[in-house]
């Protein structure tokens, strides 16, 4: 039988994702009473720990959970996301980039600024390669680390990225310049350290519960004063919501917080009109440029990336990680070996998406998902940065580096990347259009603004406006998604946020 929730605490925090992990034991160390709920799982399944592939990030996994999104208006995909303690930083992987110092200062909130959050991203970690330099932290939760060198496929990247003159970038976290450099993981010896392994354990004052799915918050006289499950109703003198850029926002709808005519015409009562709620949200697109290596090609020692390349083709920012392992070997069962067919892949993003999107609830009922629709390649700006990242990566494979490795680029016989669609554009965007995915690095749907700013949902410190006792802590508060990957960001803002 489950053990009951608590009747009272003093902080509720909703969802033990990444940035809720940090938050929580944070609060906790502080000497608040902090319960945490989380919906999935409290105790991961133990391939979760297993950094060497993403075998828990598939469909009916109990660590993930598979979302239906709508990319474009004609291009409608289900994307997978962290489900139980840790959340993404469970099931991902093993990628901990932070925001860069233009991201943060560009969010444009004084509270959030570089200068800021830097602490923050000092204290969350314990970096085994640069544990002296001031931009770096070495006693934190999370260790970072680095590839050894030596692994030959990762070496050969690394000179094709030089010979199109992209430059080395030893410290992906170092605030430099942006070039071609060793990927900074939160994973030690093939285990991956998740949010809720570097921060849950041995927290005196913090509760955790899993299996626990909040239905609303309760607001009494515009106050939260605590949240109602299915198994009971909790009061708390605050109430913070770190259930992701989806599990926030739409709960915050279902809480009767959002647009006032969009919850009206739902049936739904409005208890503050927050029309911000699920509006501007922001992530990666996304491709995966194939390629077949030449027969014998080395498996990676470690992790699948072992380096990560940030460059502006053409002006446009882009990240292309090179991934030697298949998906069919990173991703069983969904991915098998009999499925493997030797194809690698260049993940191509596009990192400064003009493109925003919206989440809205579909009906009142909570058993029906949201609707999620980024509106990728809306922006013609957009469709050239993807064109320029998908033309720059078949350049890589075209290098002498690359090409000793077998690198000269696949054909899949059902819809080829063939040198003709690549020079022209009508053809190259057709070919987008198909391939397209996304990052999974959502962010904005309930973003943070000053208090002029008629579409932030919450002000520098978190609060929710129009609602007093309730604060959003996950990249669901970020205006703007990073134009890095979102798993060190995510960390630092629970970190940041149990600060203030």
């Amino acid at each position: 039988m489950a053990e009951p929730l608590p009747a009272e605490t003093d902080v509720v925090v909703v969802g033990a994702g990444t940035a809720g992990c940090a938050l929580a034991a944070r609060l906790a160390e502080a000497g608040r009473t902090v319960l945490l709920l989380e919906a999935g799982p409290a105790d991961q399944p133990a391939e979760t720990r297993d950094a060497r592939t993403m075998r828990a990030a598939v469909p009916g996994s109990p660590a993930a959970v598979e979302v239906p999104t709508e990319l474009t208006p004609t291009l409608s995909r289900s994307v997978v996301r962290g489900r139980g303690a840790g959340g993404s930083s469970a099931v991902n992987g093993c990628y901990f980039v932070r925001a860069t110092p233009a991201d943060c200062d560009g969010w444009g909130m004084p509270e959030w600024s570089w200068a800021a959050v830097l602490p923050a991203f000092r204290r969350l970690e314990a970096d085994r390669d640069f544990p002296d330099s001031p931009l770096h932290g070495r006693a934190g939760p999370v260790p970072v680390t680095r590839p050894a060198p030596g692994y030959e496929p990762a070496a050969a990247f690394a000179a094709a990225a030089a010979a199109l003159g992209v430059p080395g970038e030893p410290d992906k976290n170092g605030a430099g310049p942006a070039g071609c450099g060793p990927l900074p993981s939160n994973a030690v010896d093939g285990v991956r350290i998740s949010a809720a392994v570097a921060y849950l354990r041995g927290r005196p004052g913090l509760t955790v519960r899993g299996g626990v799915r909040v239905s609303r918050v309760l607001v009494e006289r515009g106050r939260a004063v605590g949240v109602l499950t299915a198994a009971g109703t909790v009061r708390a003198a605050e109430v913070v919501l770190s259930a992701g850029a989806v599990g926030s926002p739409e709960l915050l709808l279902r809480s009767g917080i959002g647009p006032a005519d969009a919850l009206r015409d739902l049936g739904l009562p409005v208890v503050a009109d927050v029309r911000g709620v699920g509006e501007g949200l922001s992530d990666h697109p996304m491709l995966q440029v194939p390629w077949r290596p030449a027969p014998g090609f080395p498996a990676p020692p470690g992790l699948a990336l072992e380096q990560v390349l940030h460059a502006a083709p053409d002006g446009a920012p882009i990240e292309v990680l090179p991934w030697f392992r298949s998906f069919a070997s990173l991703l069983p069962p969904w991915g098998s070996p009999s499925r493997d067919d030797g194809v690698l892949t260049l993940g191509v993003s596009l990192l400064r998406a003009d493109s925003r999107g919206r989440l809205t609830l579909r009906s009142a009922d909570p058993a029906s998902p949201p609707r999620i629709a980024y509106d990728h390649l809306a922006s013609a700006a957009d469709r050239a940065g993807l064109r320029a990242g998908v033309r720059f990566a078949a350049e890589l494979l075209h290098t002498p580096p690359m090409a000793a490795l077998g690198a000269t680029g696949t054909e899949p016989a059902d819809d080829p990347l063939s040198a003709a669609v690549l020079a022209a554009d009508g053809a190259l965007d057709g070919w987008i259009g198909r391939h397209l995915g996304t990052a999974v690095h959502l962010c904005g749907s309930a973003r943070m603004g000053p208090d002029d700013d008629p579409g932030a949902v919450v002000d520098g410190r978190l609060r929710v406006r129009g609602v007093a006792g309730l604060r959003v802590v996950d990249t669901s508060v970020l205006p703007r998604v990073p134009s890095r990957g979102t798993a060190a960001t995510a960390v630092m803002v629970g970190e940041r946020a149990a600060e203030l």
